[in-house]
């Protein structure tokens, strides 16, 4: 339906009247709205589709049907997981839940964790060093030439006298 115009629009008239018209429909409209602004009910536009939540649980069940399918079985009993970078950190995972795949040879470690320094990791617990392999062993012997070079200057203090001269004095 055309909502019908005012007489005064219709007739030529001013567009104050017609403003005023307006002004005064939209303070009925407020009048019956009420100042608090209202969400939902009756008078409401409906929603048209209802919104997805998407959840990380249907993830991970479609993570769990490829472990499956693969073959992967739980391994139970394994407090913690360090994985090695080639630029000399170290992925640290405690408590992961870990799962293999022998025929497929596929290992799955999941669970929250740690980058860390490979340094700060030897320093924290040294039984790692039995974990690093000959590639990650280059990376150990710069980490012992940098603590080696930077502990020899603390160590040795600088002389400026000659202690020969000193001790033919007496």
């Amino acid at each position: 339906m055309k909502a019908a115009a005012p007489a005064a629009a219709k007739a030529g008239g001013s567009h104050e009247e017609t403003n005023a018209d307006i002004l005064a429909a939209r303070q009925r409209m407020m009048a019956k709205m009420g100042n608090a602004t209202k969400i939902g009910g009756a008078g409401t536009q409906r929603r048209k589709q209802k919104a997805k939540h998407t959840s990380v649980v249907t993830d991970d069940k479609k993570l769990q049907g490829q472990m499956k399918r693969l073959g992967c079985n739980p391994i139970p009993g394994i407090e913690e997981v360090n994985m090695f970078t080639e630029d000399g950190k170290c992925l640290h995972f405690e408590a992961p839940k870990l799962q293999a795949s022998l025929q497929a040879n596929t290992y799955v470690v999941s669970g929250s964790h740690e980058k860390k320094e490979l340094q700060d990791m030897i320093s924290a617990n040294p039984s790692i060093v039995s974990q690093l392999g000959s590639d990650n062993m280059g990376t150990l012997k710069n980490l012992a030439t940098k603590a080696g070079k930077e502990n020899a200057d603390d160590d040795i203090p600088d002389v400026a006298e000659d202690f020969e001269e000193i001790s033919k004095v007496d």
